[in-house]
């Protein structure tokens, strides 16, 4: 890792990932036509895994650690944002939902590993509790507000931010896989922890599916299929491997401000692409965690400079 600036190359990955995860959540729309969330979940890490397990070794990490940033990360995290967007939840606003993770992350970090919240943190923590009290009080009088009921719903609103926990979690297996085996490979880690969520994926949609839609993959359109490989190829492994190269280069507090990008960039997509609509409440509370994310990332980075 060196500590000089991103070169012209590093400040084209980052904007590639950006772009790609922004836009991630417009593609997860297109796939939902044509499956359904437990089937997109299979489906998608189907495609991360292959081909890549068959060149890739499995990476040198107890296998507990393997098994449970499979669970958090894909069937936990995926599995509650698709149902959220099936049921109502906007890819615009899952885009700034779903970076709630950086708070979840700092609360279970204190519960679970005792990491105390510095005060960049905390400010960010507060900005991110008065956004969502925003997009909680947009349903309080929805006729007033304007909302759509069938684009966003407050059980969307929560699997949202439960897909958001998840994620944390994910992040606190992550820190432990680093204290235990710090030489592990990271784009190994990620394919094979992709293998275990497929196994959980089809299991339920065996179980919860309605038998009307348990086969209607198998008749989804091209486009669809197009979608799910963009989902398990370019937004997984593309995405996460140019990632994990700029923090191999660089210290985090120089790479993560980029990811404030990608919910600028999700909801122009979910606005221009599908022309989803936006409440004045919700644009207060993407506001506040907006807010909330460049207090925490830049307020950090201020502090050390």
């Amino acid at each position: 890792m060196r500590n000089s600036a991103l070169t012209g190359r590093d400040l084209a990955a980052a904007l590639i990932v950006v772009v790609l995860w922004g836009v991630n959540f417009v593609v997860m729309k297109f796939a939902l036509r044509d499956f359904t969330p437990l089937q997109l979940g299979a489906a998608r890490y189907v495609f991360a895994v292959l081909p890549l397990a068959l060149f890739i070794r499995p990476p040198k990490v107890p296998w507990k650690w393997v098994v449970l940033y499979g669970l958090f990360q894909g069937v936990g995290q995926f599995g509650f944002l698709f149902l959220a967007l099936k049921v109502g939840m906007t890819a615009a606003l899952a885009s700034v939902l779903l970076q709630t993770q950086v708070f979840f992350t700092a609360l279970f970090g204190f519960v679970l590993l005792h990491e105390r919240a510095s005060r960049p943190l905390q400010a960010g923590m507060l900005l991110a509790a008065l956004g969502l009290s925003c997009f909680a009080l947009n349903y309080v009088n929805p006729d007033a507000a304007g909302v759509n009921t069938s684009a966003t719903t407050v059980l969307g609103l929560l699997l949202t931010l439960s897909a958001a926990a998840m994620w944390s979690m994910s992040n606190i297996v992550a820190r432990r896989v680093q204290q235990v085996a710090g030489d592990y490979s990271p784009p190994a880690f990620v394919v094979w922890s992709s293998s275990v969520a497929v196994l959980p994926f089809v299991a339920l949609s065996g179980l919860f599916d309605a038998e009307a839609v348990r086969w209607q993959w198998t008749e989804a359109r091209g486009s669809s299929w197009l979608a799910v490989a963009y989902l398990g190829w370019v937004a997984t492994i593309v995405g996460y491997s140019l990632w994990t190269g700029l923090l191999k280069r660089h210290p985090a507090n120089r790479v993560a401000p980029f990811s404030l990008g990608v919910p600028l960039v999700g909801l122009a997509a979910g606005m221009l692409v599908l022309g989803e609509v936006i409440t004045p409440w919700q644009w207060a509370g993407t506001a506040l965690v907006v807010a909330a994310l460049g207090c925490v990332m830049l307020g950090g980075l201020l502090r050390r400079s």
